[in-house]
C-alpha cells in the first residue's frame, strides 16, 4: 500500500519559535557590612579602606562598625576617608543584606542576622557548633566560606595566601624562640660562615612547606622535607628550583631526623577532619632541649602528638624541655598583611557579584563559586557539615535548578 501523503492546510502557519537565552540581569546596589570581631583573637578585616573605596566607587553602601580595623592598624579615619558610614551599634551592621566576616559566625552573633541575609566568612571546622548551623537555617540564611572558595583555576586563593603568610611567617617565629631573648638556646637561624647551618626539619610539603622550605633556605639553614604524596614533593622541588632533601614520612628516619634538628614545623594539611600525628610523645621526647616546633597544622588538631592549642597573647608552652609554638591562627599576627591578601580576592569577587544581579545569580553563572557555599537560603549544601552534626544535605545544583 503506497504511504499517505504529508497532509498540509493553509488554514494554519508554521512559525520557528525563538530562542530564550539565559539573560544577564542588570547590576544591583550592594548593601555591604563589616563587623568588628570580638572572638578568635581576630585582627585581620575582610575589606582594606583602599577596597572600600573601589567599592564606594562602583554605587555600593559599605558600614563598617568602629574600630573593626584596629587589628590591623586601619583606623575608623581610614575608612571613613574611603567613603564607609562608621556604625557605633553592632545592630547598624547586622541591618546590611551582606555581612563579610573575618572570623566564624558566633552564637551571639546568630541572634543579630536578619532573615535573608548573605554572609561571606571563614568556616574554622574546629569550633562550628550544631546550633550555631540550626539557627543560620531557621533564618534561611546563604553563607559563602573563605576555606572551600575556589577562583577560576580551581585553587582556594583566601586560604592559600594564609598559607603563604604562615609558611612565611614560620621561620621568623622560630627565629625568635631560638634567640636568649625569649630564653631560647641563642641559636641564629640559617648561621654563618665556618659554623653549620641550622638543620629545620618540615613535615608536609604543601603550600605551608613550600614557603617555609622557602624562607629557611633564604636564611641559610638546611631544610628537609616530608610528605606522603611523592607529586607534592616533586612540586615543591620544581617550584624552588632546587634538589632538595625529602622523603616519605617513615617513623624511624623521621624519629632520627628530629632528634638532631633545631626547628620542627608540622605543616600537614588534611582535606576532611584531623590532622593525622605523625610525630609521636616518645619522638619528641628525644629530642634536644631548647628546639622549637611550630605546629602550623594545629587547627585541624595538629601533626606533633604533644601539641595544643595556645593564643597569641601565650604563645609558647615547654614539654620535654621542647618550646612548642601551636598557635591556630598564625596570619592574624601579621593582619594588615593577611587583611590585604584577603581584600584582594573579596574585593573582585563583590564586584563581580554586583555585576551579576547578585548572589543568587552568581551562583547560577560560575560554578566554582558553588564550592564555597555551605549554606544556601537555609538548606546545608556542605556534605562535611551535615555529615558531622547529623543535619539535612541538600544539593546545591539542584537547589539552584529549581529556583530558575
Amino acid at each position: 500500500m503506497a504511504a499517505s501523503k504529508p497532509f498540509l492546510s493553509t488554514s494554519f502557519s508554521y512559525e520557528t519559535l525563538e530562542e530564550t537565552l539565559d539573560v544577564k540581569p542588570q547590576g544591583t546596589e550592594l548593601y555591604i557590612g563589616i563587623p568588628r570581631e570580638t572572638s578568635f583573637s581576630e585582627n585581620r578585616i575582610a575589606l582594606t579602606p583602599e577596597a572600600v573605596a573601589v567599592m564606594l566607587a562602583n554605587g555600593h553602601r559599605v558600614v563598617v562598625e568602629t574600630k573593626a580595623g584596629e587589628g590591623a592598624s586601619y583606623s575608623d579615619k581610614d575608612y571613613s576617608d574611603a567613603g564607609a558610614k562608621i556604625a557605633f551599634d553592632k545592630k547598624e551592621v547586622y541591618e546590611c543584606d551582606l555581612l563579610v566576616k573575618s572570623a566564624p559566625v558566633s552564637e551571639e552573633e546568630c541572634e543579630l542576622l536578619k532573615p535573608g541575609q548573605y554572609i561571606i566568612s571563614p568556616i574554622h571546622l574546629s569550633v562550628m557548633k550544631k546550633s550555631i548551623l540550626e539557627k543560620m537555617m531557621e533564618k534561611r540564611i546563604t553563607a559563602l566560606s573563605f576555606e572551600n572558595l575556589k577562583d577560576d583555576s580551581g585553587h582556594n586563593p583566601i586560604v592559600r595566601s594564609m598559607s603563604e603568610i604562615a609558611g612565611s611567617a614560620v621561620m621568623l617565629i622560630a627565629g625568635q624562640y631560638l634567640s636568649n631573648a625569649n630564653n631560647g638556646k641563642g641559636v641564629l637561624v640559617g648561621g654563618i660562615s665556618g659554623i653549620p647551618p641550622t638543620k629545620v626539619i618540615i613535615i608536609g610539603a604543601g603550600i605551608v612547606g613550600e614557603y617555609a622550605a622557602r624562607t629557611a633556605l633564604a636564611m641559610g639553614a638546611s631544610v628537609k622535607i616530608f610528605d606522603n604524596s611523592i607529586y607534592k614533593l616533586k612540586r615543591l622541588q620544581n617550584n624552588i628550583g632546587i634538589r632538595m632533601w625529602t622523603s616519605v614520612i617513615e617513623p624511624k628516619i623521621l624519629a632520627k631526623q628530629l632528634k638532631t634538628c633545631d626547628v620542627a614545623v608540622g605543616a600537614l594539611s588534611s582535606n576532611s577532619g584531623r590532622t593525622p600525628i605523625v610525630a609521636t610523645e616518645e619522638m619528641v621526647s628525644a629530642m634536644r632541649p631548647g628546639t622549637v616546633i611550630v605546629d602550623v597544622s594545629i587547627d585541624r588538631g595538629g601533626c606533633f602528638e604533644t601539641s595544643e592549642v595556645t593564643t597569641h597573647e601565650k604563645p609558647v608552652f615547654k614539654k620535654f624541655d621542647v618550646i612548642h609554638y601551636c598557635v591556630p591562627n598564625i596570619p592574624s599576627g601579621f593582619a594588615r598583611t593577611a587583611s590585604q591578601a584577603i581584600s584582594n580576592v573579596l574585593m573582585p569577587l563583590l564586584l563581580e557579584t554586583a555585576d551579576d544581579g547578585g548572589m543568587d545569580h552568581l551562583v547560577w553563572h560560575k560554578l566554582n563559586i558553588r564550592t564555597g557555599i555551605y549554606m544556601f537560603k537555609g538548606s546545608l549544601t556542605n556534605f562535611y557539615l551535615s555529615e558531622r552534626f547529623k543535619l539535612k544535605y541538600t544539593d546545591l545544583n539542584l537547589l539552584i535548578a529549581s529556583k530558575r
